[in-house]
């Protein structure tokens, strides 16, 4: 990677970063914000521009200074994954934060309705979000709520995914590549899968591969930035 010194990111720095496993965005923002708080002071700007949940890894943008403008623009853009999907059971989250709620008979499922599964997710649609996601109701997140059980009511909303390819079929294990609008939950793509296949599945797993034009493989390692800002903060003595 490209040196970056803490002047470019004070004057405004777009930064790709591979969001490690367990972080939030929002860790990431913070773990930043408390390691140039003495050069830059406790108010500059800085933000992610897209959340990644916590169990996926992969693409994470954050803007600072004057970038923090561009943010709106970042966030429409359209987004790559590498997911794995579970066939056979399904978790009320629709991912691996809760645990297996239902199994089902996986036997009648062949490459070929798989395939054919995958080209039925093309082009537009109404998608029904997680109830477990940062959707925000009456200014607070909806997963606070379902985590203690309280319903929630979710609305379907308009997505597109211009890309589904079956990269790997190793039952129960699914992997696909794909490429969809902003506001896609990959997790109710697994979700829906397994019912279209009248089965049950959920999300194993998930990278985030690109933003745009923006690529996972020129991305920071968390820790490799980290060790190179400190460094910087080391020798200006501004520990």
């Amino acid at each position: 990677m490209e040196p970056i010194t803490i002047q470019q990111i004070a004057e405004g720095h777009t930064l790709l970063i591979n969001k490690p496993y367990l972080w939030t965005s929002f860790d990431v923002v913070n773990k930043l914000k408390w390691l140039l708080r003495k050069p830059l002071g406790k108010k500059f700007k800085i933000g992610h521009a897209g959340t990644l949940d916590p169990l996926a890894t992969g693409l994470l943008i954050v803007c600072t200074g004057k970038n923090t403008k561009i943010i709106q623009g970042i966030q429409d853009a359209k987004k790559a994954y590498h997911a794995t999907f579970y066939i056979g059971a399904t978790r009320p989250s629709f991912d691996k934060e809760t645990e297996i709620d239902e199994n089902f008979p996986t036997a009648h499922i062949t490459e070929n309705l798989i395939l054919e599964t995958a080209i039925g997710f093309l082009g537009p649609q109404e998608q029904m979000p997680p109830i477990f996601s940062a959707i925000k109701k009456d200014g607070k997140p909806i997963y606070l709520k379902a985590r203690k059980g309280i319903e929630v009511i979710v609305e379907a909303r308009p997505i597109v995914i211009e890309k589904f390819d079956i990269v790997d079929i190793s039952l129960p294990l699914i992997e696909a590549a794909i490429v969809c609008s902003k506001g896609t939950y990959i997790r109710s793509i697994a979700k829906d899968f397994g019912t279209k296949m009248n089965s049950g599945a959920y999300l194993d797993g998930l990278v985030r591969t690109g933003i745009g034009d923006n690529k996972l493989e020129d991305a920071w390692e968390m820790e490799a930035l980290i060790n190179h800002i400190q460094e910087q903060v080391t020798t200006l003595n501004l520990e």
